[in-house]
């Protein structure tokens, strides 16, 4: 009974259920506790998981959801701007650190073919627990988080060729068996011409599909008025596109990526989300507890200082390079130590080139387990490096971050104060300057100020909770003023101030819903 597939099924929903809340409550993140949860329930420490390959593959379909959803958040014209961190940071990323590891595995010893292995296995990062982790604390829109994601949907580019090189870097008589075997079947066995027109074609499929025969097909069936048909055809494209991409020899989530992209402004798009992000949480929390069900502890725990190092070992060469590259790109250095901790681990698709090396005799024996735990281990590892990260690394950036002195303001006149040029303080300055009425913005984002400054609109840096400021900014003689930063408890410091000391003034506040309105 217990390794039946509802019995299995019971105990990777139980172990997610317990685990992953408590991760939360204490801070931890839920990729955290999925992981914890699967070395629990893994075969060496409980033992009620089962080890089979169906787990594994229905946990890597929640990643291809994931890009396929994250295809829908970008526009093409979105994607296009990304390009230079997607071309020139990814190719950098993946080429930099496979050097580095090859020449510190040769320097061990090892042989060229078998170090240029390792390196590019090890060049790749995890797509699944960096997304997750970075939306999780909300750091995916930043500098550094945009830069992690160029150089994952990168990478999952660079499987192609990569898969391609493994059969190569066998040797004499292996050589030619693995490349037999890679041609068994499937594209593998056409020309190296015919495979590239084989994977542009099927580039070409999903792009035009997804731009002139998804939508009319999504408007059909909508007109239905069952949902459930529509969440079927939505779970239908997505498992269509893997199986056209497996099929070529693509990365599957680099497909619905691709059709994402091309769904992103169709007026289905809310929709697709609303019914695919469901499955794609729970598969995806599947991938992770089978990630933490292979760790294999007691091979690590008897070599554990070995594994140890080489972990360490990893994560230190990728960080160096990516904060280096970071550097390179003139990123701010808290973005640049972001990017460096979010990818320096290993990704999923190492365990898979780690079996190709194993099947073509590039690596044997005790060296493949090695790296296989180190993967994992450095999986794990990924969490608490981005907690760490989160609580310690970046507070202590924006302290030592040297601050701008409050501009001096010219008194011009001006009858309405905005505080906050955000969105909303954009929208209102704008209706105001065009019907005539002088506005004078305060912020304390510097970059907006100047930002603003070159639009030609009157704006200075400083904190509108200080009473200087306010003065200075011509409050005793203006008529409104209004708050229009996105923080409750601010908004509430600078209407009172504005209220007790100037009480002439119309105050306008911004409220997000009732609670912040009361």
């Amino acid at each position: 009974m217990i390794h039946s597939p509802l019995f299995q099924t019971f105990i990777y929903l139980a172990a997610a259920v317990v685990a992953v809340p408590i991760s939360k409550r204490a801070g931890f993140g839920s990729v955290l506790g999925y992981l914890l949860a699967g070395v629990l329930i893994g075969p060496h420490l409980l033992g009620w998981a089962g080890q089979g390959e169906d787990v594994s593959h229905f946990g890597e379909f929640g990643v291809i959801m994931m890009l396929f959803l994250i295809g829908l958040e970008l526009q093409p014209k979105l994607l296009w701007k990304l390009r230079v961190p997607i071309v020139g940071l990814g190719t950098l990323q993946v080429t930099g650190t496979a050097a580095a590891v090859c020449l510190g595995a040769m320097a061990l010893g090892l042989p060229f073919k078998a170090s240029l292995a390792i390196g590019l296995t090890l060049a790749m990062s995890s797509t699944a627990i960096v997304l997750q982790s970075l939306q999780e604390k909300g750091l995916a829109g930043t500098a550094g988080g945009q830069s992690a994601f160029s150089v994952l949907l990168f990478q999952d580019i660079a499987v192609i060729p990569i898969l391609a090189l493994m059969p190569l870097l066998a040797s004499g008589p292996l050589a030619s068996h693995a490349a037999g075997h890679a041609a068994g079947g499937g594209v593998g066995a056409l020309s190296p011409g015919l495979q590239a027109l084989s994977v542009l074609a099927a580039v070409v499929a999903v792009i035009a599909g997804g731009r002139f025969l998804a939508r009319p097909l999504f408007r059909f069936i909508a007109a239905s008025r069952l949902r459930e048909v529509f969440t079927a055809f939505a779970l239908l494209l997505v498992v269509g596109i893997t199986l056209l991409m497996e099929k070529v020899g693509m990365s599957p989530a680099l497909g619905a990526f691709l059709a994402g992209v091309m769904l992103a402004d169709s007026e289905y798009r809310h929709e697709l989300e609303g019914d695919i992000e469901p499955f794609k949480g729970l598969l995806l929390g599947l991938f992770f507890i089978t990630v933490g069900a292979g760790v294999d502890l007691p091979f690590i725990g008897a070599h554990l200082t070995l594994v140890a190092g080489v972990v360490a070992a990893i994560l230190i060469i990728k960080a160096a390079v990516l904060y280096g590259l970071g550097a390179v790109f003139r990123m701010e250095r808290s973005q640049g130590v972001l990017l460096a901790v979010s990818l320096c681990q290993v990704g999923e698709f190492a365990f898979v080139l780690l079996g190709l090396m194993q099947q073509y005799h590039v690596l044997e024996g005790d060296s493949v387990r090695l790296l296989v735990a180190s993967v994992a281990l450095s999986m794990v590892a990924t969490p608490p490096l981005l907690i760490l990260l989160e609580k310690v690394i970046l507070p202590r950036f924006s302290r030592a971050a040297p601050k701008r002195e409050t501009d001096k303001i010219e008194p011009e006149g001006a009858s309405v104060i905005i505080a906050g040029f955000g969105r909303m303080g954009n929208m209102i300055s704008r209706v105001l300057e065009v019907n005539g009425v002088r506005t004078t913005v305060l912020d304390h984002n510097s970059e907006v100020v100047d930002r603003v400054r070159k639009l030609g609109l009157r704006a200075y840096y400083g904190d509108a909770t200080r009473l200087d400021l306010l003065h200075a900014a011509g409050a005793e003689k203006a008529k409104v003023f209004i708050v229009a930063i996105d923080d409750p408890a601010k908004s509430v410091a600078i209407a009172e101030t504005v209220r007790k000391h100037f009480p002439h003034l119309e105050i306008l506040c911004r409220a997000k819903d009732r609670e912040d309105g009361y």
